[in-house]
């Protein structure tokens, strides 16, 4: 069942969502997405979008007769069904395919430094930073780029990080066929540096760690591996 944020009796709508939106909150692990998307044409979306979007920048006062803004309706409304938010298209799921460990290599695999962009469903900025992801092999082995596709996917839709990181992680363990799975994910949000409080030198950090990876010693190699430590 979906949760919902209870919106205090002493405050008005426009305050509390306002509330909501910064205390960086989700109402649900899943990417809710409407029946009714699912049959419209990716070119249907973006003329929608490009009208609406011709709507936003004539009330902000912009001339649209500009030779500079003129296309930008529609460049927006291409890059947000195209682009942006591709992950919110079942088919565009990466197809994944597991193969044998025929190295026997039992200890944890480590994926550095992939790089990644979302967009805050709050405010509709970017996030973006870095992931890493650990594994130990169950008997299959994953191509590398895949564990690149899988966050990509998921990065592409409006999220907040914790449910981008617990559907990355889930999504993980899934294809992966094990529990050993541990994910350390730092962001930058344009929520927080461009608007707001403005702080350009903070980033937010969250880990999930599954099997073997919720002993401490586990973590511990994993984190030091991400870290560059000796």
């Amino acid at each position: 069942m979906k949760k919902t944020a209870k919106i205090p009796k002493n405050k008005n709508i426009q305050e509390s969502f306002e509330d909501y939106g910064d205390n960086h909150t989700m109402s649900t692990l899943e990417t809710l997405v409407s029946e009714k998307s699912l049959n419209i044409s990716d070119e249907e979306k973006i003329s929608v979008i490009e009208g609406h979007f011709k709507e936003i920048m004539t009330t902000l006062g912009l001339d649209l007769s500009d030779d500079s803004l003129k296309g930008t309706p529609h460049r927006v409304a291409k890059m947000y069904v195209k682009e942006a938010f591709v992950g919110l298209k079942n088919d565009e799921k990466p197809k994944i395919s597991l193969f044998d460990n025929k190295y026997e290599y039992g200890k944890m695999l480590v994926e550095k430094n992939i790089s990644f962009h979302s967009c805050c469903e709050h405010h509709f900025l970017p996030i973006y930073g870095k992931v890493h992801i650990a594994y130990i092999s169950s008997g299959k082995v994953i191509g590398l780029s895949k564990l690149h596709r899988i966050v990509n996917y998921f990065s592409r839709r409006p999220q907040v990080q914790e449910r981008l990181t617990v559907q990355i992680f889930n999504e993980l363990r899934k294809v992966l066929q094990t529990d050993d799975v541990a994910l350390f994910m730092d962001a930058f949000h344009m929520c927080v540096s461009s608007r707001g409080i403005e702080d350009v030198t903070s980033s937010t950090v969250t880990v999930e760690a599954g099997g073997v990876f919720e002993k401490s010693d586990k973590w511990n190699q994993f984190a030091t591996i991400v870290n560059d430590l000796e």
